[in-house]
């Protein structure tokens, strides 16, 4: 499986009590299950800076990350980059 790393930047307009950002969470996260099976979510790290959400996801298909990180656009309310991520040692020795 293929890793790869989606950043997210929360809108300020998803939400108006930071509370909500758990219902918001929970949300893309039940619809992610639900339409992206291939995907195995490896870990979520909240950040300070220029992206609120740093997600590690592993999938065979990079459509299932492709279409995750539209799920997380749509349900919340974010703006997200994706990028493949390549395990440091193993990228050199690739060199």
């Amino acid at each position: 499986m293929a890793t790869y790393v989606i950043l997210s930047r929360i809108s300020p307009d998803a939400f108006s009590e930071p509370a909500e950002l758990r219902e918001i969470a929970q949300t893309v996260s039940r619809k992610i299950k639900e339409q992206c099976p291939g995907l195995r979510w490896k870990d979520s790290y909240a950040t300070l800076g220029r992206f609120d959400v740093v997600d590690l996801v592993e999938a065979d298909d990079p459509k299932e990350v492709e279409k995750a990180a539209m799920l997380i656009r749509a349900y919340g309310h974010a703006r997200t980059e994706t990028a493949s991520a390549t395990p440091w040692k193993e990228f050199l020795s690739s060199l």
